[in-house]
């Protein structure tokens, strides 16, 4: 899948899927998880069709992973019973939806990292007739929320233990790339910790894309959470974790405007390419042209520059880009276009933009 057709019935710019990618790349983390004896739970921010979701979870994964209740809400009204929502949850009217998300599914879990995210979480399920389950979220060095050692995850799960309407089950983290080695410390650290005071800790939960192939190297963790593998991008190539015919969805976007040398406007700008850079120069790779850069994006205009001497475009060209970072590209349209064969069939991104 080096170059896609170029769909002159589509508008530009859009994002096209090419579903044989989708089916491999699925397939292949599966077989690999269970190869090694890993859960794999997806997190479906990186496409938000429930439709992916289902084909994840028919291919073998034990649940899907939401960032936010939205996500969840729209996920389990299309069916997926087996959510692991991995953000704090705070505020009376949050919890109330938590709540009833959590009586009409079969199975939902949560995270928190302190005293006041459990004490709410404890409020809202108080009277519930089976505990929510809860993870504690660990810093392994990624920097974002989470307890900073084993003793305050064991502090945390004796509190979990002592309120009403809410358990203890496991550990999550999302580890900064390559920190395999903190993630297996720390929960081997805080399991022995737990053990020594009669708490089971069930689940060890980490993730992440680009430790994807890395991931039995942490025999502590039972189930990994993993997004972005279903479509890749240019982070990921650039990192060697996939191939470029191993990124399913691409930018289709048009020459708009030649006007100097060495300078060409596309008409995807940052509303649907990202402004992320994720430690990479330029703003995404051009399929079929890998001299070209993507070098400033403006809401509207991609600014595309290449050598002077050379003019690889005309006017209303249409071309490819590999983004940067494809799970903000997902968040920022209404639809996807699959491809199988040469058909197209257009698709809602259910939960775009659900943040809340």
């Amino acid at each position: 899948m080096t170059g896609m057709p170029q769909y002159p019935e589509l508008d530009t710019p859009c994002a096209v899927v090419d579903l044989d990618t989708v089916d491999r790349n699925i397939e292949s983390y599966q077989t690999y998880c269970d190869k090694h004896g890993i859960g794999l739970r997806p997190h479906i921010k990186t496409h938000k069709i429930p439709a992916f979701a289902a084909q994840q979870m028919k291919a073998g994964a034990i649940g899907i992973t939401c960032q936010k209740i939205g996500e969840a809400e729209v996920m389990a009204d299309a069916g997926l019973d087996d959510i692991l929502l991995t953000y704090n949850v705070l505020g009376e009217r949050k919890l109330a939806r938590l709540r009833a998300l959590f009586d009409r599914i079969k199975s939902l879990r949560v995270v928190a990292d302190n005293a006041v995210v459990v004490e709410g979480l404890s409020k809202a399920f108080a009277d519930s007739a089976k505990p929510l389950e809860i993870l504690i979220e660990c810093d392994t060095g990624g920097g974002r929320c989470g307890v900073q050692n084993p003793a305050e995850a064991v502090e945390l799960a004796k509190k979990i233990q002592s309120l009403p309407g809410i358990r203890f089950v496991g550990l999550m983290t999302y580890p900064a790339t390559g920190g395999g080695a903190k993630v297996e410390a720390f929960f081997t650290t805080a399991m022995k910790e737990l053990d020594a005071i009669g708490l089971e800790c069930l689940v060890r939960s980490s993730g992440g894309t680009p430790d994807m192939w890395l991931a039995h190297e942490v025999p502590s963790v039972t189930e990994h959470r993993i997004g972005t593998y279903i479509y890749n991008d240019r982070s990921l190539m650039a990192r060697g974790v996939c191939k470029e015919d191993d990124c399913a969805l691409r930018v289709l976007t048009e020459i708009v405007s030649l006007p100097t040398p060495g300078r060409a406007i596309i008409d995807a700008g940052s509303k649907v390419l990202t402004s992320d850079l994720l430690g990479l120069d330029g703003y995404g790779y051009v399929v079929g042209h890998p001299d070209v850069a993507v070098k400033a994006l403006s809401e509207e205009h991609g600014i595309l520059h290449f050598d002077p001497a050379t003019q690889p475009f005309e006017i209303g060209q249409r071309i490819e880009i590999i983004p940067n970072h494809v799970c903000v590209v997902s968040n920022m349209l209404d639809q996807v276009h699959l491809v199988r064969d040469g058909d197209i069939e257009t698709v809602d991104v259910a939960a775009r933009g659900y943040v809340l």
